[in-house]
């Protein structure tokens, strides 16, 4: 498994990075499983959150792997913070209340990344400011990052802090693809050239901060996976050509296809079976080419200009 330097911090984590959100409700034992396996194929980053499973996940997380000092050491902690109970919350006390939650429930000294979750229009960046300043010189965090943020939103929120944002986790997929189609599409009038995001992949890149694209197997927000959907059968059905010249299976095609972007992001996924992780891990070791990637981006059903 590769390993990326993230946001050019200094902290190089596994290329391929285990979301923990379907975690909860899952045994001990299959929970170790799951984190020894993915550490056995190179996986070593973990994604949390304060609001998965209300909490649970962090707490069962730790729980089956009794977070010993010797282990917590290799590994990296991810967990986000902000959403509340209806409503967006970037204020000092909630993020250090929030961070105080998950520190207890991860069994843990420290966070190696916390993200803002999504976007508080409220938002007081010095007040943002201030908290992580609390955060880092306390040693509670060591890397700020957010998510689900477009250009702006980072800029006003940098602009009075002190530590740089090393990471913005998006929704990228084969079939969720709008930080690229407006990309592909300038000075048009069809629909896939409304730039929903402020050409946030460029901004990303110019910046330095790492792209971790969430949900790389959905389509649309939430809908389901495109992995073995008849809705999708051209895509899948490339995937399936494709993996059997790099011996991969559909799943791990779609994280190749991911990888193969320069911006050099670093997908997160959510599965729980430990096949299919190691599945994916290989897709790490395999580089398809500039015509590859552009026949998988259209056989989703994109018209290149």
């Amino acid at each position: 498994m590769k390993k990326i330097n993230i946001g050019q911090s200094g902290l190089y984590g596994s290329q391929i990075a285990l979301g923990c959100m379907r975690i909860l409700g899952m045994e001990s034992e299959a929970i170790r499983t799951l984190v020894h396996t993915c550490m056995e194929e190179g996986i070593t980053f973990f994604d949390h959150a304060d609001i998965y499973g209300g909490g649970q996940c962090e707490e069962a997380f730790s729980n089956a792997l009794a977070m010993k000092p010797s282990f917590r050491e290799k590994i990296i902690i991810q967990t986000k913070c902000a959403i509340a109970n209806g409503y967006f919350d970037f204020s000092k006390e909630h993020i250090l209340n929030s961070v105080e939650g998950s520190l207890k429930r991860l069994n843990t000294d420290y966070i190696d990344v916390l993200l803002l979750h999504r976007p508080d229009t409220l938002m007081e960046p010095d007040e943002v400011a201030d908290a992580f300043d609390t955060l880092k010189s306390s040693g509670k965090v060591r890397h700020f990052g957010v998510s689900n943020q477009k250009p702006g939103q980072i800029r006003l929120l940098q602009k009075s802090l002190n530590v740089p944002i090393i990471a913005n986790q998006l929704q990228f997929s084969i079939a969720h693809t709008g930080m690229i189609d407006a990309g592909f599409n300038v000075n048009m009038k069809n629909e896939k050239s409304i730039d929903h995001d402020s050409e946030v992949l460029e901004f990303c890149r110019l910046k330095e901060i790492t792209i971790q694209p969430w949900s790389p197997f959905q389509h649309g927000f939430f809908n389901g996976s495109f992995i073995g959907n008849d809705d999708y059968k051209a895509l899948n059905d490339k995937l399936k050509e494709l993996g059997t010249v790099y011996d991969l299976s559909p799943t791990a095609m779609a994280i190749a296809w991911i990888l193969h972007h320069p911006a050099k992001m670093q997908p997160i996924v959510g599965t729980t079976n430990v096949e299919r992780i190691r599945q994916i891990a290989k897709a790490s070791d395999v580089a398809i080419n500039r015509q590859e990637w552009y026949e998988i981006y259209k056989s989703a059903g994109n018209i290149l200009p």
